[in-house]
């Protein structure tokens, strides 16, 4: 029975999984092992063979089978940061707290296009309507929009980041507090070799690239 699932493409393989409600995530191999677990080596399959048309390559040289196991062999690190009570509770006030928070606009953001793409400056102006803190012209930066102190400069994920340009960088890197984040000067070969020495280390990357 393995030889007929054997003749059969990735996208054929997972379209018998998903009859049979089976999960459909895996590499070729365990995806022919899992329908003949299911089976137990019946011929429930021979129909679907014999009735599915031969799917030719596409024109850059890549069938699905070659696709799908390449995207499988894709590792993410996600590791989670080891926090204790006090900052877990600091990271969730903190999220609460910026729920609250107002956006904070230029002053007359709305009147001018490069002023609503621009980030925040404070008004000076003598009548500034927004410097006298008039309801309808938007919040001021004030120390009262502080957030918690204990999470401060912490990623979301309750990581601390550090910067990181070279494999070197990440020797100095601790995995269960720290993650890296890459340079947007970072070349992409050199991209390449920071996430595999970050999977080998068990380190998060921050802003890892999917294309690379």
């Amino acid at each position: 029975m393995a030889e007929d699932y054997e003749s059969m493409t990735v996208a054929q393989l997972k379209e018998v999984l998903k009859e049979q409600d089976l999960p459909i995530s895996g590499k070729k191999s365990e995806l022919i092992a899992r329908l003949v677990d299911a089976n137990g080596g019946t011929d429930a399959a021979d129909e679907t063979t014999a009735d599915a048309p031969a799917e030719a390559p596409s024109e850059d040289g890549w069938d699905d089978e070659d696709w799908d196991d390449e995207t499988e062999q894709v590792y993410v690190v996600k590791q989670k940061p080891v926090l204790d009570e006090t900052m877990k509770a600091a990271l969730a006030l903190r999220a609460a707290q910026k729920k609250k928070t107002p956006s904070f606009r230029r002053t007359e953001w709305f009147r001018y296009k490069r002023l609503s793409r621009s980030g925040w400056r404070a008004p000076h102006g003598m009548d500034n309507k927004q410097r006298r803190n008039y309801k309808y012209r938007g919040s001021l930066v004030r120390i009262g929009h502080g957030k918690v102190a204990e999470a401060r400069f912490l990623h979301p994920s309750g990581f601390r980041e550090i910067m990181v340009h070279n494999i070197a960088d990440l020797e100095t890197v601790d995995p269960e507090t720290q993650a890296a984040r890459v340079g947007s000067t970072v070349g992409g070969r050199k991209r390449e070799h920071i996430y595999s020495r970050a999977d080998e280390l068990g380190i998060r990357v921050l802003n890892r690239r999917r294309d690379v």
